[in-house]
């Protein structure tokens, strides 16, 4: 089984970073998993033109159908996202956007195919779960316009940089073990 474990932050070395590096050592006994930085790619934003209500493909050529790909090959997707103001990095919502093609709530639409399980990890620097909620909810709502499965889900507060992630250890351990169990 593939296991496809994103980055939702443009940032490749900080705390979500660490966080999809644990999950993808602790989730390699189940899957093949690849991880991808979502700033590994590049994409226009969405131009709202609605095209692709009536195509199912975006009229821009870029990295949007690469990650889609992955996607597809995918039976299991993590996203791991840190709060951008109580929200995604706007990379990731950008990249959400340019989903459209692939969502269910218009005909025809592309698919990425069925039975596919998604989770997510959310993190803050602050002390409030209200904020990972939130986050999660915005990767959960892009999911489901996928037709993947929310499967289970982390929400993560104080966590800044790296080092406090080491803290963190046991919650994460926790929620890869019943990813694995799934």
């Amino acid at each position: 089984m593939n296991a496809l474990i994103i980055n939702c932050s443009p940032v490749r070395t900080g705390a979500t970073a660490e966080i999809v590096q644990i999950a993808s050592r602790q989730l390699a006994g189940k899957y093949r998993v690849k991880t991808v930085c979502i700033d590994d790619y590049r994409f226009g934003f969405c131009r709202g033109c609605r095209q692709c209500h009536s195509t199912g493909r975006c009229f821009q050529r870029d990295d949007i159908e690469n990650i889609m790909r992955e996607f597809a090959q995918a039976d299991m997707i993590l996203c791991v996202s840190p709060s951008y103001w109580a929200d995604v990095p706007g990379q990731f919502k950008a990249f959400i956007d340019r989903c459209t093609p692939w969502c269910n709530t218009h005909d025809p639409h592309a698919s990425i195919g069925k039975g596919k399980k998604g989770y997510a990890i959310a993190l803050r620097t602050g002390p409030g779960m209200p904020e990972c909620q939130r986050i999660i909810g915005s990767i959960e709502h892009f999911y489901g316009h996928l037709e993947i499965e929310c499967a289970g889900h982390l929400g993560l507060c104080s966590v800044e940089y790296k080092r406090d992630v080491a803290g963190k250890m046991p919650e994460l351990l926790s929620f890869c073990g019943q990813i694995i169990s799934a």
